[in-house]
């Protein structure tokens, strides 16, 4: 703020000088304590008293209220102000009484108030000048003369005797024309550092909005950060106690099949005594009625089940197991951190009505795909799919990592994925996942699948949410499902090289879907 703006807020408005002992009224106004005292004064037995700033009325005397804030902020500017008398230049001619001067005169070597300019000469060699203290500064050093010219040349100002001395033949202009020149030059200067402030401004701004963005991504990072790290060394411990139980688990398998050896051992040792009996029986009749001989002849009971159980427990290497095992489950957390940090950017993910079933009706803002058994008497394209209730997305991916999310919680029948635009719009291999130009996540009475090219792999479990998540990495040629439950479950990931760009497919059988958003990464 600068001085006469911080001047005018610390005035009080009885006095109109600067607060003395500030105090403060309930309507807020402040004034010097002298000051309002007074006004309250000449306010008695007038049957009530008010602000004199805003008139605001009160029935009895106001308390007054201390503003020590203020009183410091005044006795500070105060502080800081030079000292106006010192600094004040008064009329040469009024000795009785100083009055302000209001111009100097330079060849008489006076400053003058109203009353003695009038009466002062008006003749050329008297020049005058804003009032001031130091005339020896608009003299010459050397000829103690006015100085009335410019000269250009070596930049300086001089008077009439250096113009026909050291300055003889140099270009010289009036002080009126050189100071406009100067003045010119200034403002051409000030419209450049204005520019650039603005500019500077601008800059400042938009890092500071650029500083807020970045402060909410890293907020966002950071919760994610932790999130995933708590989800990473969870699946970590999952992990190891999979593969120390798997490991365990082989040396219990071949105990689980000695003791079933050792059993079937016992049982043939049992047939072996009994045939030894009956061969040494001499009474034919004993030996022909025995009735369980069938059995005790039977000797390729489960012989080839032991042989393969016990060749596979030989064979069995052990170590390609626990690396598969690891294999597996890193890859799997793998994927979840691309999905987490490597797309970054984001894009709506928009139907493409063209390509809508006829029993299906899309939303205004494209995101939502409804199933009904109404014809929609959608105009008839080639584009449109014909025999299932089915939608494709007018954005497709032909590059770059990316990943979209669908709520499914408002239909029983639907399914989600990735398709060509060659994919068939009217046979039966149309339906996403039935075909070698697509591949999805889907339910169907009450079964949660995956497909592709009419391979279909049953899920172990349900959804544990309503959200699902389909990750796109183009170059490497990966589809994936995700489960948005909390923390996030991987489903189900396809590998293949893609020939075509990739559009989002939907379908819908009664209720409906919506698409939430997406990501991507060129």
């Amino acid at each position: 703020m600068a001085s006469g703006d911080l001047r005018a807020e610390l005035e009080c408005s009885v006095c109109l000088n600067i607060y003395t002992d500030p105090v403060t009224l309930k309507c807020g106004h402040k004034f010097c304590r002298v000051c309002i005292d007074r006004v309250l004064d000449t306010q008695e037995g007038s049957g009530g008293y008010s602000c004199p700033e805003c008139r605001e009325k009160f029935l009895d005397r106001l308390a007054l209220q201390k503003n020590m804030k203020l009183r410091n902020i005044a006795e500070t500017f105060l502080s800081a102000q030079p000292d106006q008398d010192e600094s004040r230049v008064f009329c040469t001619h009024c000795v009785d009484s100083p009055v302000p001067a209001v111009r100097s005169c330079l060849h008489c070597e006076v400053s003058l108030c109203d009353k003695h300019l009038r009466v002062h000469k008006k003749s050329p060699e008297h020049i005058l000048c804003d009032p001031t203290l130091s005339m020896e500064s608009r003299k010459c050093s050397i000829h103690k003369k006015i100085l009335e010219y410019y000269c250009t040349e070596d930049e300086t100002c001089v008077c009439k005797f250096c113009v026909i001395g050291e300055h003889t033949g140099h270009k010289m202009k009036s002080l009126d024309e050189a100071s406009e020149k100067k003045k010119e030059t200034l403002r051409n200067v000030l419209q450049k550092l204005l520019t650039k402030r603005e500019e500077t401004e601008e800059r400042v701004q938009s890092l500071q909005e650029h500083r807020r963005k970045v402060e909410e991504e890293a907020a966002g990072d950071t919760e994610r950060v932790t999130a995933l790290f708590t989800d990473l060394r969870r699946r970590l411990e999952d992990l190891e106690k999979r593969v120390l139980r798997d490991i365990s688990g082989r040396a219990e398998r071949i105990s689980i099949s000695i003791r079933d050896l050792e059993i079937k051992k016992e049982e043939l040792s049992r047939k072996m005594r009994h045939i030894e009996e009956l061969c040494n029986m001499t009474d034919p009749l004993t030996v022909l009625q025995e009735s369980d001989t069938g059995d005790l002849c039977d000797t390729e009971d489960g012989d080839n089940e032991d042989r393969e159980r016990h060749e596979e427990l030989l064979h069995d290497g052990g170590g390609l197991d626990v690396a598969g095992v690891l294999h597996k489950g890193l890859s799997d957390i793998i994927t979840e951190v691309n999905v987490y940090f490597y797309i970054q950017g984001a894009a709506d993910i928009l139907l493409d009505g063209n390509t809508a079933h006829n029993y299906l009706q899309i939303s205004e803002d494209r995101k939502t795909v409804s199933g009904s058994y109404i014809e929609q008497n959608h105009p008839k394209t080639p584009e449109r799919f014909q025999l299932y209730p089915q939608v494709m997305s007018s954005q497709s991916f032909s590059s770059g990592r990316h990943y979209w999310e669908v709520d499914v919680g408002g239909s029983d029948g639907w399914i989600v994925g990735m398709c060509y635009p060659s994919i068939e719009r009217t046979v039966g291999e149309s339906l996403i996942g039935r075909n070698k130009k697509s591949w999805g996540l889907g339910r169907y009475y009450n079964q949660y699948r995956v497909r592709h090219d009419s391979n279909e792999i049953l899920l172990p479990t349900n959804l544990f949410s309503n959200r699902v998540r389909i990750y796109l990495d183009y170059e490497v040629g990966r589809i994936s499902f995700y489960d948005l439950c909390d923390p996030i479950r991987h489903l189900h990931t396809f590998t293949t090289t893609f020939t075509e760009p990739l559009h989002a497919g939907l379908g819908v059988y009664k209720g409906c879907i919506k698409i939430c958003g997406g990501r991507w990464e060129m």
